[in-house]
């Protein structure tokens, strides 16, 4: 008897923790409402070459390279 209670004490405290500490950023966020958050540009200065240029989100010349080398290394020379 006196281990269940330990154990519901226990999970009782353990569930109270997560959902104080799913309320942090919440709580923290009300603070200061009048912030606003500014978020730069990405550097794309190194996506320049063909594994990289996604116009359709994949790499199409890379795609077609890769692919174009799949018959000499799935087929016997």
């Amino acid at each position: 008897m006196k281990k269940t209670l330990v154990r519901a004490v226990t999970g009782a405290a353990l569930a109270g923790l997560v959902v104080l500490g799913s309320a942090a950023p919440a709580l923290a966020a009300e603070a200061a409402p009048n912030d606003v958050v500014v978020v730069d540009e990405p550097d794309t200065s190194d996506l320049n070459n063909i594994w990289t240029f996604a116009p359709l989100g994949v790499p199409v010349l890379g795609l077609v390279q890769s692919l174009n080398g799949v018959p000499g290394r799935l087929l016997p020379s």
